[in-house]
């Protein structure tokens, strides 16, 4: 019985050592190297697109495109241009001073404070966002400004499930 165990250690030497040498494999170059005289597939052809709207389709959806931003551009204040709005500021401090707990009224909507940070940081200037609620109503907006260009650029938000919706709005007062 003796032998029999010696031999099946020496079996299982000689499978350690053939696993040690086929571990590592062949290297890319030694799989690939004779491989000059194959062929393979060639490629498929390529679809050809639709092509696209006719002219009269892309001008129609060019009119109706120009016709929803003028009726954003009147909701903002009954101007054409955004830009050219006129919003009232009644301040009591810098806006800057502003913080938690603070009263902001929007167009004669008393708001609480719930924050006041660093929206995105321009390096120049400072995209801040002002978080507000209505307590009878329990409901969050935001009052976005850049902080170099606070009367241009201030911007009035309120929450709809997960997005900000942007609201005009007159007079903000804090």
């Amino acid at each position: 019985m003796k032998k029999a165990k010696k031999s099946i250690k020496k079996k299982n030497k000689k499978t350690k050592e053939s696993k040690d040498d086929n571990e590592s494999g062949a290297s890319l170059d030694d799989a690939f190297a004779d491989d000059d005289d194959v062929e393979y597939a060639k490629a498929k052809p390529r679809k050809e697109r639709k092509k696209g709207l006719s002219d009269d389709e892309i001008e129609e959806e060019l009119e109706e495109a120009e016709e929803e931003e003028e009726k954003i551009s009147t909701a903002m204040n009954g101007k054409e241009d955004p830009a050219e709005r006129e919003i009232t500021f009644k301040t009591s401090k810098p806006i800057t001073k502003v913080k938690k707990g603070d009263k902001i009224k929007v167009d004669g909507i008393e708001y609480e404070v719930d924050e006041h940070y660093v929206l995105i940081d321009h390096g120049t200037t400072k995209e801040m966002a002002i978080e507000i609620f209505n307590p009878k109503t329990d409901k969050d907006f935001q009052l976005r400004y850049f902080s170099d260009q606070v009367e241009s650029t201030i911007d009035f938000y309120e929450l709809q499930e997960i997005l900000y919706v942007k609201k005009p709005f007159k007079k903000v007062e804090w």
